[in-house]
């Protein structure tokens, strides 16, 4: 795997192809994560970042669950039931049997190319569940993301030694590619994929500890947190975390974080679309949307979405 860099910003099978519309619809909505990550570079300084930048935010959306670890009642039956959507495959692989057949599907639609530009196969459904899971809650680690990291490094504003700075306009430029490959899936297709896979992604959820509750379900409420992320009017301020200590900081661009409080305090997804900047972040969030649409098929959860 790619060196990654700390993500919460803290201080330190049917057809072969019918494996290919969720594979890439778990890349969409779990992957765009690491492609969104902190790896900054100091962008040549046009004129000097504004001392109010940050532009107010609206509140931050409400708190994700429990973190996995809490016991969690189980639910008598699913809310969002995807069997609604098409009936799960006959006959699929076991989940630790997968890999193969989701790579070679991967290679067969995408090209070996795109594959090795975006997505990392090995493990890729439990990568996939895990990282929808943790989209939501305040930190999401690097090593279980199912994408390749995203190409040069997070662009600021302001000198490299500045213990404030903004995101440059120009670091929306990184993520141009995997919004392209976002919107460019099938959503139809895909979703009556990911039903009749359903049992594989079902299968990865009750593994991380969650017997008795539905992923269908926590997808749902995850695209829910992330369609909320708040919209900055204008720049948005980030700022080095202070390290205290003899220990020199020979990494400093893993130490930043929003300057804004209520930004600060999003979940790692929100985060993640909020530094990829506003247009991007809209293109995506209207994928997303019709996606919740299509796999949000109890009569709460369409209510919610109308």
């Amino acid at each position: 795997m790619p060196e990654k860099d700390p993500v919460d910003f803290r201080p330190p099978q049917p057809s072969s192809r019918a494996w290919v519309g969720w594979v890439v619809m778990a890349a969409l909505v779990a992957g765009a994560a690491w492609w969104f990550g902190w790896r900054p570079a100091h962008a040549p300084e046009a004129s000097p970042p504004a001392a109010d930048a940050a532009a107010p935010a609206t509140a931050p959306a409400p708190a994700a669950e429990a973190p996995a670890s809490a016991p969690l009642a189980e639910a008598s039956a699913p809310a969002n039931p995807v069997d609604a959507l098409a009936p799960a495959g006959a006959t699929l692989p076991a989940l630790a049997d997968s890999d193969a057949a989701v790579a070679q599907a991967l290679r067969e639609l995408l090209g070996a190319q795109r594959v090795a530009q975006f997505l990392l196969p090995d493990g890729f459904v439990r990568r996939a569940v895990a990282t929808v899971d943790n989209l939501a809650r305040s930190s999401a680690p690097a090593r279980l993301w199912p994408v390749q990291p995203a190409p040069e490094r997070f662009l600021v504003t302001g000198p490299a030694d500045a213990p404030a700075a903004t995101i440059a306009p120009a670091n929306a430029a990184r993520y141009h590619a995997f919004v392209a490959f976002a919107e460019g899936v099938p959503l139809g297709a895909a979703v009556q994929l990911y039903a009749r896979l359903y049992p594989l992604f079902q299968s990865a959820y009750e593994e991380l500890g969650y017997p008795g509750r539905y992923f269908n379900d926590r997808l749902v409420a995850v695209l829910d947190v992330l369609l909320a992320t708040p919209e900055p009017a204008g720049p948005v301020a980030v700022q080095l975390t202070q390290v205290k200590g003899e220990v020199p900081s020979t990494r400093p661009w893993v130490r930043y974080e929003y300057a804004n409080p209520q930004l600060e305090s999003l979940s790692s997804g929100q985060k993640m679309l909020l530094r990829m900047g506003p247009d991007n972040a809209r293109r995506l969030k209207a994928v997303m949307t019709e996606l919740r649409r299509r796999v949000a098929t109890g009569a709460v959860a369409k209510a919610k979405g109308d």
